[in-house]
């Protein structure tokens, strides 16, 4: 199945989607934020609390003053180092403690302070680069069933039941694991520490959970004979840090989404762009996939109108996936089966929408999201809508596959739930394996129509938002309907502007990696 689509305007629309993007990279460049400040202590092996329950990367970067921040956490704590001679854990357990201060630590030329670090950024990154080869054993030694993945999430508060039961589902042939997140955590500045039993809606993000759930799957994996994948959501305040964490513990994909805490957590939009960009960079070194947000455009504005919004976000999140170094095939853009049911010939319309994304981007990891706007109380029907969205995904050749539930207007899944879903997906990708490979799409039909109509109005989006800006498209409700101010939102007080001789060690070893 090929559509006629027009090529130059698809090469367009990347070239606009980099000028949209050049100058938020300049602004990326000229400032960092506490949370990746933090995401840099984390990396170092700094972690706990303190006996205030304040975690420790938090405390540190929290008391440096100002000027020293603009430079960069890293040289400060380089400078303790080089004076202490402790390693990174123990002096952070020691601040953390206040046995001493970064105050204290002065005396040690910069020279010093880089040299000290040098061994633990060293040794971070092989501890990474080791997950990533462990990745790529595995899935050597128990590969995965063909694309699309079937991925399912859980969500109970409890990471012991939510382990329990993402076994479950990877018994009923689950192959990708989503632990959500507790509701409101993308709003906390600082990540919890340790195994968490209570979350609300999802249970929370911290790395002892990721371990936790990591080796429950890798053993499940082993019995099953293949690798089961595992997700969380690395969107937030602390995206920088969960990205950190999430490398360490050898997690597979995250939910990093260039513009989505602006839009659906009022976050604030220059604290996203740079976590962004430095959470990317670590992802693209640990091998991790990236799951874009597109999806969430829908729920709150119409999926027929909104669509060549959808694929201008996409164009832009690939634009600045690529500057952060992220290769195509961890590049997973969102799309949703989300036009309303009643309308006449909305199969059509979603296939066109699956279809164009594949053809535009051949090698991304697309992920494909099940219909939840238009469920009801109807498990049947919901049921049925599920099977055409699992229809629309497999002929299309999408990559990542989040199972429709046919009781998502009802309650959270229960494991049965979660087993009829899988269910279905199965029977239909099984059944229907190449059916997209023996169709061939009328000329000037409804569907090519379509994908056409939608890449055309994409263009012109994309134009406006290259001549107004993208912050100010943003402010303008450009995308989902949404409005948010430059300087408004959650966590702009974490934005901060570089002083000359800034340095983070991790940055210039990630963008080196990239270049070489």
């Amino acid at each position: 199945m090929e559509l006629n689509i027009d090529r130059e305007r698809v090469a367009r629309c990347r070239e606009l989607a980099s000028a949209i993007v050049a100058p938020v990279e300049a602004f990326i460049a000229a400032h960092s934020t506490v949370s990746v400040e933090r995401a840099v202590l984390r990396l170092l092996g700094v972690d706990g609390v303190t006996p205030d329950e304040v975690p420790i990367p938090n405390a540190i970067v929290d008391s440096l003053p100002d000027h020293e921040r603009r430079r960069g956490v890293a040289l400060a704590f380089g400078k303790a180092l080089a004076e202490t001679g402790l390693e990174p854990a123990a002096l952070g357990e020691a601040l953390g403690l206040r046995r001493c201060a970064l105050e204290q630590f002065t005396h040690a030329p910069e020279g010093a302070a880089r040299g000290a670090l040098g061994p633990h950024v060293e040794a971070a990154l092989r501890r990474i680069e080791a997950q990533r080869e462990e990745r790529a054993r595995a899935m050597a030694r128990l590969p995965q069933l063909p694309p699309p993945l079937l991925y399912v999430i859980v969500a109970s508060g409890n990471i012991y039941e939510d382990r329990s039961a993402a076994v479950a589902a990877a018994e009923a042939g689950a192959q990708v694991i989503a632990v959500i997140r507790s509701t409101g955590q993308s709003l906390l500045d600082f990540v919890p520490f340790g195994p968490t039993t209570e979350g609300f809606g999802g249970t929370y993000a911290t790395q002892a959970n990721f371990a936790i759930m990591r080796a429950a799957l890798d053993e499940a994996g082993e019995r099953l004979g293949r690798y089961v994948m595992l997700t969380n959501y690395a969107s937030g305040l602390c995206m920088p840090e969960i990205a950190a964490m999430a490398a360490i513990e050898r997690l597979d994909m995250l939910l990093n989404d260039s513009m989505y805490g602006i839009l659906f957590r009022d976050i604030n939009m220059k604290r996203t762009f740079v976590d962004q960009h430095f959470s990317r960079m670590l992802n693209a070194y640990s091998g991790i996939i990236i799951n874009t947000g597109e999806d969430n455009y829908l729920t709150t504005a119409d999926a027929v109108d909104q669509a060549p919004a959808v694929l201008a976000s996409q164009f832009i999140n690939e634009e600045f996936a690529h500057r952060a170094g992220l290769p195509d095939d961890q590049i997973g853009l969102g799309d949703a089966y989300e036009i309303n049911p009643d309308l006449e010939d909305s199969f059509l319309y979603q296939v066109a929408q699956a279809q164009l994304a594949r053809e535009i981007f051949p090698h991304a990891a697309l992920k494909y999201m099940p219909p939840t706007k238009h469920m009801t109380g109807d498990v049947f029907k919901g049921h049925l809508i599920d099977a055409m969205f699992n229809l629309t995904s497999v002929m299309t050749g999408q990559s990542i596959h989040l199972c429709g539930m046919l009781t998502e207007a009802i309650h959270t899944p229960f494991l049965g739930d979660r087993a009829l879903a899988l269910e279905n997906a199965r029977y239909i990708m099984s059944t229907a394996r190449h059916l997209g490979d023996e169709i061939v799409l009328r000329p000037g039909g409804t569907i090519e129509r379509r994908a056409s109509d939608v890449l055309a109005a994409s263009e012109s989006l994309l134009r406006r938002v290259s001549e107004t800006g993208l912050m100010a498209a943003i402010q303008s409700a450009t995308f989902a309907d949404v409005s948010r101010s430059p300087d408004g939102g959650r966590g702009f007080e974490g934005v901060f502007a570089r002083a000359d001789g800034y340095f983070n060690p991790f940055e210039d070893a990630l963008r080196f990696a990239v270049a070489s």
